[in-house]
């Protein structure tokens, strides 16, 4: 008797853990859809992603519930269950394995077409950035092309050169620009090679005042930038497909072996269950 009775305490309490699993990824689910826009690829990816991470939620809850049940008729078939929930959680379950299925193509082509959305952006705003400095490069190199401009670029060099001349010279200057965290990287590095041969001060002022350079300089950058980005858009949209895609089908895996072994289970022994008519 205190067998049974225990027996019977730890089916509900498993029973209840069970179902309240189920339960909370159903009210996360209904959450998750909120505000509605099914036709947001943004949100049908993060929904996606959502549920699959939320997905194992209701998979234990079914183990943990099929488990009480098992516990309560002592692995007897024969025997009825308090409160048999069995059906609809089989039912559920398949549903559930339906629904992760198809997140995986789904998930796969949004985004691919998110990538391709990046990307194209991205070599959008990079060719906007390249016009943008060609033409106030171009604007400059107009200006250096009159006389007013080409004495400033001239008195422009020979400031530059006097200055860093200056703290060549001075030994304590020196130091006191290496360590100075408000002297640029650049500039030091300039300062130590000047230091060691002082023809390459002339050679780094006549390429830094020098348009064309600039302008190669600047565009290598924003072409690197570019680079950059439309790798870290196709890491990212790879990972997330692997990651999801994969998970997703695992998810669906087990939800269907579940559901249908379940359905199937059940029909077998209800036909088991009916009484064959005896032969007239």
């Amino acid at each position: 008797m205190v067998k049974r009775f225990t027996t019977v305490n730890t089916a509900l309490t498993l029973k209840v853990v069970g179902i309240i699993l189920i339960l909370s990824f159903l009210l996360d689910f209904a959450i998750l859809l909120l505000p509605f826009q099914p036709t947001d690829r943004t949100w049908q990816i993060a929904l996606a992603t959502a549920l699959v991470d939320r997905g194992i939620v209701p998979l234990v809850g079914f183990g943990i519930l099929f488990a009480a049940y098992w516990i309560e008729t002592d692995g007897d078939s024969d025997r009825a269950p308090s409160l048999d929930l069995r059906f609809p959680a089989f039912v559920l379950s398949s549903i559930l394995g339906l629904m992760f299925l198809l997140i995986f193509p789904l998930h796969l082509n949004n985004v691919n077409q998110a990538k391709a959305q990046a990307v194209n952006q991205i070599n959008q705003d990079a060719d906007q950035a390249e016009n943008q400095l060609n033409n106030r490069l171009s604007q400059l190199q107009a200006q250096l092309n009159t006389e007013q401009g080409k004495a400033q670029l001239e008195q422009l060099r020979n400031q530059t050169k006097a200055q860093l001349t200056e703290i060549l010279k001075d030994e304590q200057k020196y130091k006191q620009a290496l360590e100075s965290p408000q002297v640029p990287a650049a500039v030091k590095d300039l300062l130590k090679k000047a230091k060691a041969d002082p023809k390459v001060l002339d050679k780094a002022i006549q390429e830094q005042t020098d348009i064309q350079a600039q302008r190669n300089q600047q565009l290598s950058l924003v072409r690197q930038r570019k680079e950059e980005a439309e790798k870290q858009a196709k890491d990212n949209a790879w990972k997330s497909g692997i990651r999801t895609g994969i998970s997703s089908l695992l998810l669906s895996l087990g939800y269907i072996i579940i559901g249908w072994t379940g359905l199937k289970g059940m029909g077998s022994f209800q036909n088991s269950g009916r009484k064959t008519p005896a032969p007239r």
